[in-house]
């Protein structure tokens, strides 16, 4: 089969959350890009606080911004048409093609999810229509059977599409033969007879040892194991939501010699943290330790603390004063020693926040650590920005209802402002400008007097794509590429067995 050839869609599909459905779809992306292939991504429905902004001021799900970079191409609102940003455990925001439309519970979103489909559908539909290849991935697990009724993002859609299905599932936590046999084994006939494989992520050690498992998997299920991909440290992508951070809550730091002394950062993590990613790129440095922490005790030795961004600015500012964090922030800045905040971690700095569309808290106390007021708007300030700080150009976006006002006369800092060695703004992605970056590292290394000098000139964007060529060299060495492409072009075999409960016992079972 030549690469032109090459036509159609795939679902990637996980045994659960984190399973490596988001990698998986990125590797295939940077794969078939890679061959010349005009890919797309694709995910109906993401529940992350991690979101990006497209060229046209749209917000999608950020795994979805990172996947469009692998597939070389720019991000779009139909990329991820139904997004969910938990703002509560029982609520959510529901982004739609990239505008805000609501505000839901679980209860009354699953009532809402069969008006989304054909939003969904016809979103798959126009990707399909311009590119060659579409590679969908899945929301949660297909195994929510609790779920599948009003299911849009698993089986609802394959089966809506006609899309062939591979569970991915992560051997690092132990039982993956099991799950994927009972990922299928729950599903009804018909969800079943579009499940045409699996693939195992992040196995250590020797295959061999894993092969009898996966013949018995095999013939259990009728369905092939189409690659096992090796565990891959150093491998971290733009995460769609806090479950990527690893036991230690650290960032994995950059290979390469730091200079005489490190800068070590510590990045709060909020329980509605948002937008993670803007320490991946403080972490790309070489020197640059990155950690989240969630007590006092762990912001002792750090150089920089980060409060990042959040979708409950109320609510996690007062979880941050429950935890004794506020006031270990309000000692460190009366000590001149370094504090950024990002978007919602900016609001918190400011005197006072009045809210009436978030939280509807009304006036709330900041932690007053800079002069500055906030107001909640009921329109969402969403689009990219460019400026110029520090003597250096500078790209971000933004994504916020809080209005932010510094007092006249405050020294600027980017859109935002600082006083001594606090600084506010609310521009994600800043610091993925490499000149900005530096800039501001050596302002940090001069308030904290650390003999700190970046190594080389790292630029984040390389970073980034050496690490997807690296997503798709993964995919080439350890899948069977043949049977994905005959996937693609021809869709799930027929005829595949049914695997039967012991509840249910048929003529087709797989004996």
């Amino acid at each position: 089969m030549t690469t032109h050839q090459v036509t159609g869609a795939l679902l990637v599909a996980g045994t659960t959350s984190d399973a490596g459905k988001s990698v998986l779809t990125a590797g295939l992306c940077r794969w078939l890009h890679r061959r010349g292939v005009s890919v797309a991504p694709f995910k109906a429905q993401n529940m992350s606080n991690n979101s990006a902004v497209t060229p046209d001021g749209a917000e999608i799900g950020r795994a979805q911004a990172m996947q469009a970079a692998a597939a070389g191409i720019e991000p779009e609102a139909v990329m991820n048409p139904v997004l969910l940003k938990p703002g509560t455990d029982r609520s959510s925001q529901v982004v739609l093609l990239g505008e805000p439309v609501a505000e839901v519970t679980a209860l009354s979103y699953r009532r809402l999810k069969p008006r989304l489909m054909s939003t969904v559908l016809e979103s798959l539909a126009d990707l399909r229509s311009r590119y060659d290849v579409v590679i969908c991935e899945g929301a949660g697990s297909p195994a929510e059977i609790n779920l599948r009724a009003e299911d849009i993002a698993n089986l609802g859609l394959a089966r809506a599409a006609d899309l062939p299905v591979i569970v991915v599932g992560d051997i690092d936590r132990g039982g993956v033969l099991a799950s994927m046999f009972g990922t299928l084994a729950v599903l009804e006939p018909a969800d079943q007879a579009l499940i045409a494989g699996f693939v195992v992520n992040k196995f250590r050690g020797d295959p061999a040892l894993l092969a009898p498992g996966l013949d018995q998997l095999r013939a259990l299920t009728g369905r092939p194991t189409l690659g096992v991909l090796p565990w891959q440290g150093g491998l971290w992508l733009d995460a769609e939501d806090s479950l990527t951070l690893d036991a230690a809550g650290a960032i994995p730091a950059a290979a390469g010699a730091p200079g005489a002394e490190v800068l070590r950062v510590a990045a709060v993590r909020f329980p509605r943290i948002s937008n993670l990613t803007d320490l991946d790129a403080l972490a790309a440095e070489p020197g640059v330790l990155v950690r989240f922490v969630t007590t006092p005790d762990e912001l002792g030795d750090a150089d920089l603390v980060v409060l990042p961004g959040t979708r409950a600015t109320v609510a996690d500012l007062a979880w941050l004063r429950e935890r004794g964090l506020a006031d270990a922030l309000t000692a460190r800045a009366a000590a001149g020693r370094p504090v950024l905040g990002v978007c919602g971690g900016y609001q918190m700095l400011a005197r006072t926040i009045t809210d009436e569309v978030e939280s509807r808290a009304g006036v709330v106390a900041g932690l007053g650590l800079l002069p500055a007021q906030v107001v909640f708007e009921p329109r969402k300030s969403v689009g990219r920005t460019a400026g110029e700080e520090l003597g250096q150009p500078v790209r971000g976006y933004e994504i916020h209802h809080g209005r932010v006002s510094p007092d006249p006369g405050t020294a600027p800092f980017l859109d935002g402002c600082r006083a001594g060695a606090v600084w506010g703004t609310t521009w994600h992605g800043a610091l993925e400008s490499d000149g900005f970056r530096r800039a501001f590292l050596a302002e940090v290394a001069a308030a904290t007097g650390r003999d700190f000098r970046p190594v080389g000139e790292v630029s984040f964007a390389a970073v980034r794509e050496a690490r997807l060529d690296l997503l798709g060299e993964l995919i080439a060495d350890h899948l069977d590429g043949a049977a994905v492409d005959a996937l693609i072009t021809g869709g799930a075999p027929r005829g595949l067995p049914v695997v039967r409960t012991t509840l249910d016992p048929g003529p087709d079972a797989v004996e």
